[in-house]
């Protein structure tokens, strides 16, 4: 397996089948313009097999922080440590860009990103609530 950090859009579009949706043209290109924005995608034997996104965040009184926003591995790929390496791979990623540390969401029933986060180091954070907004699209 290679991980690799993606900077252009053709291999984006190239592994867009592990998105939850085709990825946009527009959205894509905004991604990867901003350097605290990193696209990390597994390959198996030259095939696209996964990818992580994170985001990195500061705050003025507690500096950055990477978040982890979406983990996605081609269903044929599952169960063969490519979602682990890649959630490793976005903390060395964090560690090197000196933030303080990562964090991310999922649901309560999706037991293999939870085993993967736990796997990885990760601790779910107890008493949290996640709010979310939804505004319409122009």
């Amino acid at each position: 397996m290679e991980i690799r950090r993606i900077t252009r859009a053709e291999a984006v579009q190239d592994a867009g089948h592990l998105f939850d949706a085709s990825p946009l043209p527009e959205g894509t290109g905004r991604f990867l313009a901003d350097e605290r924005h990193h696209l990390l995608i597994a390959y198996v034997d030259g095939v696209p097999a996964g990818m992580v996104t994170g985001v990195e965040m500061t705050h003025p009184d507690k500096g950055t922080e990477m978040f982890l926003y979406e983990l996605g591995v081609d269903e044929s790929f599952r169960g063969r440590g490519v979602g682990r390496a890649l959630a490793s791979a976005l903390a060395d990623l964090a560690r090197e860009r000196n933030c303080y540390g990562m964090w991310g969401i999922t649901d309560e029933d999706n037991a293999a990103a939870r085993a993967t986060y736990l796997r990885t180091g990760g601790v779910p954070e107890e008493k949290q609530v996640v709010f979310v907004w939804t505004f319409d699209r122009a």
